[in-house]
């Protein structure tokens, strides 16, 4: 609900309080605020520029934006006692909703100014939203709705230099489905496919909300952990296990699917390239193909 005060007449401003903007005035904040708004397509830098131009104008303790998915929020300044709340929509649906707040009452002119403002902020915030949208599709894989390949390098990446700059391990899990030429050719592409979707989401149950897991390609899966090298060999072991109970059936045909993991680690003070850290999880993929599949290998499994 708006929390507004109703002027008349003459009334005086209470201290504290901004004047009603003039035609002129609102020109010129409307004009600045759209070309400031044109400078980013990332959704919280864009309700932080309208936030920064917005206090020069009312008086402002915090701005909160509730993402139309109902999961996502962006808090900028503090909480307060006092709010006014509307719904961001276009004429291609509801955007979230903005919540305005201080410590004290609004008064009518300024929400009217307030309104005028926020006209100035609907479109650069669609284009916003939509741009982050494209960005994050470009990053899915459509069959597994896991991160795709280019995913995979933007977070490993990411990950290698958060491990480095505060000294944790970092470990990596690739995953191989067992003989799934095989899967294709006596069940077809489409129960293959099935297949996939199936250990994609029961790699999804599986790992922690820290864990982040991709499709590589094919039928190959990487799970990026900041883990040790056993807490890395226990999460695959786990993964191996869930995967290996899946059944998928239809008309008689029955799929048991399973895996071979390999795993390599980046140790603490280790600086190393995101091709060392793959390359040792391959090499020891290929020893878990080449102990029978099935089953988890890292590199210390090939020291006798």
């Amino acid at each position: 609900m708006r929390d507004m005060t109703m002027l008349t007449g003459t009334q005086a401003l209470p201290l504290g309080y901004s004047a009603p903007l003039t035609p002129e005035q609102e020109i010129e904040a409307r004009a600045k605020l759209i070309q400031a708004l044109q400078m980013s397509l990332e959704p919280n830098d864009v309700l932080a520029i309208f936030f920064k131009h917005l206090q020069a104008i009312i008086p402002m303790g915090g701005i909160q934006f509730r993402f139309a998915n109902n999961k996502d929020i962006t808090k900028l300044g503090r909480d307060a006692l006092h709010h006014c709340d509307y719904r961001v929509t276009t004429d291609e649906g509801y955007l979230g909703e903005l919540i305005f707040n201080r410590s004290k009452r609004f008064i009518e002119s300024e929400l009217i100014t307030l309104e005028i403002l926020l006209g100035a902020l609907v479109y650069p915030l669609r284009n916003a939203l939509r741009y982050q949208a494209a960005m994050q599709l470009a990053l899915i894989d459509p069959l597994t709705r896991l991160g795709n390949r280019a995913a995979l390098d933007n977070a490993l990446r990411r990950e290698l230099q958060l491990a480095e700059r505060h000294h944790y391990e970092l470990s990596l899990l690739m995953i191989d489905v067992d003989h799934f030429k095989r899967i294709n050719d006596q069940h077809g592409h489409a129960r293959g496919d099935e297949v996939l979707q199936e250990i994609a989401r029961t790699i999804e149950n599986v790992c922690r909300e820290t864990d982040i897991s991709f499709r590589y390609g094919g039928e190959e899966f990487v799970v990026i952990l900041r883990t040790h090298d056993a807490g890395a060999r226990i999460m695959a072991e786990r993964l191996r296990k869930e995967i290996s109970s899946i059944t998928l059936g239809q008309n008689g045909n029955t799929i048991k699917p399973t895996v071979s993991i390999g795993i390599s680690t980046r140790g603490p003070g280790h600086k190393e390239h995101i091709n060392d850290l793959f390359e040792r999880a391959d090499k020891a993929l290929y020893l878990a193909k080449s102990a029978g599949r099935n089953c988890v290998r890292d590199l210390n499994d090939a020291i006798v």
